[in-house]
């Protein structure tokens, strides 16, 4: 049985490296027959609500929509060191234990490979700190790595791998 697969773009930017790298990684789990996905634009979201100032249905169908999923891919660019604030604020926003049982993939992209680390120490905390399960396959994207907006063959190849180590992951979990 398939689960709802969520992707969280944590980038300020609608046309941004990170974006890119999301849209094929929920094409690649929907072509793993990993369910239905839907992309949340945390940009898009109003500041107030996610800062927890107010309440907004935007907000609160993102927090639904996470946490009714059963893999969940977050991209984000790198900035100084680390994920972006716009992600920061959206997980201050989930309950403890909000991805327990379910899989996350890791998406990042940086200026260059010096960053690189920032996956493995950032990003995979981050989503580990709410209980998810995160594939070991990280992507990580350097601005080298892209020609016109589009990803070259080996990162791309890397989605496919973490989609692919998500959905057998995802399967095993609800099984």
């Amino acid at each position: 049985m398939s689960a709802p697969v969520v992707g969280l773009s944590g980038s300020p930017n609608t046309a941004s490296r990170s974006r890119a790298l999301l849209e094929r990684g929920l094409a690649a789990l929907e072509r793993q027959g990993a369910g239905p996905s839907r992309l949340v634009d945390l940009a898009t979201l109003p500041a107030d609500a996610l800062l927890g100032r107010r309440e907004d249905p935007g907000v609160t169908d993102a927090i639904r929509s996470v946490l009714d999923t059963g893999i969940l891919v977050v991209s984000t660019p790198i900035y100084r060191a680390t994920y972006s604030g716009l992600l920061k604020v959206f997980f201050d926003l989930l309950p403890q234990d909000a991805l327990a049982r379910k899989v996350a993939i890791p998406i990042a992209t940086g200026g260059g490979a010096s960053h690189l680390l920032a996956v493995d120490h950032g990003l995979r905390p981050l989503l580990a700190s709410v209980g998810a399960l995160v594939v070991s396959t990280g992507v990580y994207g350097t601005d080298a790595q892209f020609r016109a907006g589009v990803p070259d063959l080996e990162l791309v190849e890397r989605i496919e791998h973490a989609a692919l180590e998500a959905a057998a992951l995802a399967a095993g979990v609800t099984a």
